[in-house]
């Protein structure tokens, strides 16, 4: 025989405290010392809409479900419907509405003929906290709307009023034949707050045919306090019964391992805690206690069990096993513990995605927390509805919007760029129709150098270019490190001012170029080719430590015509754009189409002569990016856009000096979308176009002065970065620059 001690400190529903265990062979299992008395929390009228607001004044009383999270799975739709939970005890009461129309016809009383009714109350304080009704009345069970199996084991004469505090015993054959009777009403778990000496062999040959089954047994730890759980726990580690025994232990409100349960010890594989601390339910007579025991952390996880099994019917036992440890919090040390085992039940994160994910019907990977960093031209786009299924490593399908899951670049500070020191060195030569440089960039990295136009000339040099006129009408260009524009410099080219504001939309890294021109009367035709890195800001896997830079190859090659008639001057120029591993700047990953593009750039600039050294200048630029289809994207076209118009004046003061005034708007994405089919239901389109817009002003104002230059700038950006949120960026700066 084993027993279950049912101790009540007081007939009162305001206090009591009450410890269940039990063991075979007549012994009766130690329990705690009773804590103060402590009081029940007084109802608070229910939220409204419960069948939607799951967050009720019933639930927040329902300590175990609360702990545990079980909220997670009632909004999710699961509350334990259609599935049979058998509980083998001391029967339950009959008439409570906590289980009306609930308790299924299969349930009987095994060790005599006296009905289901509880006599002891052991048996309906523990179906309480499985299951009890959801009648915003009391506290709710976890699967609340799951049928009751009642297996009713408990010795005929043990339970009875006068001997209560002895505790009820349970035969180890009734309770193997209680088992048999739940595989064949087809339970899904069978809880067993019992606990005691190793069982005999009818029992232990009776878990064995449950587990082959499919049902899944949970059975208390035990009150002792001691190292290891009970020996009637340990059948979990039985190799027979196929890992679908768990083991439950009990901790407090703060995850704390209670005194007087047993530890995981050698079971740890097999054990997983859940609270069972002071756990409100109530008696035989409907009375409200709150109870202490691992019997009453063991219903928590057989309704856990039964919210799996409704929610994801496609799940075998051993699955929703393993979901239960593997979700679980980690208490105590790292890992599987001999304390805590596999730690405390969290059904919150059994109900989310497990492990690998991808798309669901599809093997393409789908990350959870990064699928995209957006570069610049795409700003702050795509801020939600990106609905997907996504399908876990349990083959569970989940909706979630992956909105959440891009990242965005930083913003650029063109302020601390601009007036980085320049630690480059160099060597150059020159001839008649040859140019040669070389140099050597101390600092490891090269940035624009913010200079007037002659310096600006040096500048390029320095970068490590060669050049050469094979006639008057025919030069070459060559550059290391550096891009093709300027190679062969037009007469565009030569009055650019010194403004700290570029655009950093494609933030490129030119690895190599190579530019070759032709003039034709007053037309030239220049055709060019580079090829480098695109630079992106993104977010590391391991945490801020790594994030940085990474780099993505580019390839792009140029034709362009310019001409000029009097004081006008104008070059059209187009350019095609490949890009190995990002889609303008961006990169994204399989979950959203994958990477690699070819965009086509139309250039216009135009520039007029207006007199008295006034120059006016205007640039345009039309893009369009071509993106393939593929398992997961259709194809489309995104348009993007970038201009400028500014106006120059030399010699405005004093011979030798200039001023410039220019107004920008960076590339930015202004059209298309991503052709996404993410759930399965078909195509949705997602913009890339961001909301915000950046507006760039800036003037500038440059002199002689001394041996040197000094370069005075202030500009004032208008959502930078093409973030409708971000703060205007104002700055200044005054530079003196020296050249030796």
């Amino acid at each position: 025989m084993r027993r279950s001690l049912f101790l009540i400190g007081m007939t009162l529903p305001l206090l009591a405290l009450t410890a269940c265990g039990g063991d075979s062979a007549g012994g009766v299992a130690s329990t705690p010392t009773p804590s103060t008395p402590s009081s029940v929390p007084t109802p608070v009228p229910a939220i409204p809409n419960p069948a939607i607001d799951y967050d009720t004044a019933e639930y927040r009383l329902s300590g175990a479900a609360k702990q545990a999270q079980a909220i997670a799975a009632y909004n999710a739709g699961a509350t334990g419907a259609g599935i049979t939970v058998g509980v083998i005890d001391s029967g339950v009461n009959s008439s409570s509405p906590e289980f009306a129309g609930r308790i299924s016809t299969a349930s009987r009383d095994f060790a005599g003929s006296r009905g289901i009714n509880d006599e002891g109350g052991h048996g309906t304080a523990v179906a309480e906290v499985l299951l009890g009704a959801k009648n915003d009345s009391g506290v709710q069970g976890v699967a609340f709307n799951s049928t009751l199996l009642v297996l009713k084991t408990d010795t005929p004469g043990t339970c009875t009023a006068g001997t209560a505090g002895s505790g009820c015993s349970h035969s180890d054959n009734n309770i193997a034949t209680a088992l048999d009777a739940a595989v064949a009403a087809q339970a899904r778990v069978v809880n067993l707050s019992l606990g005691g000496s190793a069982p005999n062999s009818n029992l232990r040959a009776a878990v064995g045919r449950a587990t082959a089954a499919g049902t899944i047994v949970v059975v208390s730890a035990g009150n002792e306090g001691t190292a290891d759980p009970s020996a009637l726990a340990q059948l979990a580690n039985d190799p027979a019964n196929r890992g679908l025994v768990i083991i439950a232990g009990a901790v407090d409100a703060n995850g704390v391992i209670a005194d007087f349960s047993n530890r995981a010890g050698g079971s740890a594989a097999n054990y997983l805690t859940a609270l069972g601390v002071r756990v409100q339910s109530v008696d035989q007579t409907g009375t409200a206690f709150l109870f202490s025991g691992t019997s009453f952390s063991t219903p928590v996880i057989s309704g856990a069990v039964a919210l799996l099994a409704q929610a994801f019917p496609s799940l075998t036992p051993e699955q929703i096993v393993a979901l239960l440890y593997r979700s679980a919090t980690d208490r105590g040390a790292t890992g599987i513990d001999a304390i805590y085992g596999n730690g405390e039940l969290n059904i919150a994160r059994a109900f989310s995605p497990m492990g690998s994910t991808s798309l669901s019907g599809s093997a393409v990977p789908v990350s959870l927390t990064s699928n995209a960093t957006l570069g610049g031209a795409m700003g702050d786009a795509a801020k939600s509805g990106m609905s997907a299924v996504v399908r876990d490593e349990f083959g569970r399908d989940f909706n979630t919007d992956l909105s959440g899951t891009i990242q965005r670049t930083g913003l650029t500070q063109p302020l601390s760029a601009a007036l980085s020191a320049n630690t480059s060195r160099g060597f150059s030569a020159a001839g008649r129709r040859t140019s040669f440089a070389i140099s050597i960039d101390n600092s490891g990295q090269s940035e624009r150098m913010m200079l007037t136009s002659g310096q600006a000339e040096r500048a390029r040099v320095l970068a490590g270019a060669m050049s050469f006129a094979v006639s008057k009408t025919l030069k070459f260009g060559f550059g290391a490190g550096r891009g093709a524009d300027g190679l062969v410099p037009s007469s565009q080219d030569a009055g650019d001012a010194p403004f700290l504001i570029v655009d950093r939309s494609l933030d490129r890294a030119p690895n190599g170029a190579f530019a070759v021109r032709q003039t034709l009367g007053r037309m030239s035709l220049t055709v060019s080719a580079e090829s480098g890195d695109m630079r992106l800001w993104e977010r590391g896997l391991t945490g801020p430590r790594g994030d940085g830079y990474r780099r993505y190859g580019y390839g792009e090659i140029s034709t362009a015509l310019d001409f000029g008639a009097g004081p006008f001057a104008m070059t059209a120029k187009l350019t095609r754009l490949d890009e190995q591993s990002t889609v303008l700047g961006s990169r994204f990953d399989a979950a959203l189409g994958g990477n690699g593009a070819v965009t086509w750039f139309g250039d216009a600039n135009v520039a007029f002569d207006a007199g008295n050294n006034w120059r006016i200048t205007g640039q345009l630029r039309q893009g369009w990016t071509l993106l393939g289809a593929n398992a997961v994207r259709g194809s489309s076209t995104l348009v993007s856009r970038s201009l400028s118009a500014g106006v120059e004046r030399h010699g405005l003061l004093m011979a030798g000096d200039s001023f410039a005034f220019r107004y920008a708007e960076p590339l930015r994405v202004t059209g298309g979308a991503l052709a996404l089919n993410l759930s399965g239901a078909g195509y949705q389109s997602f913009s890339l176009a961001p909301q915000g817009h950046e507006r760039d002003w800036e003037a500038v104002y440059a002199r002689p002065l001394g041996t040197g230059w000094i370069t005075a700038n202030a500009y004032f950006r208008t959502q930078p970065g093409h973030y409708a949120a971000a703060p205007n960026d104002v700055g200044a700066a005054v530079r003196y620059s020296v050249s030796f």
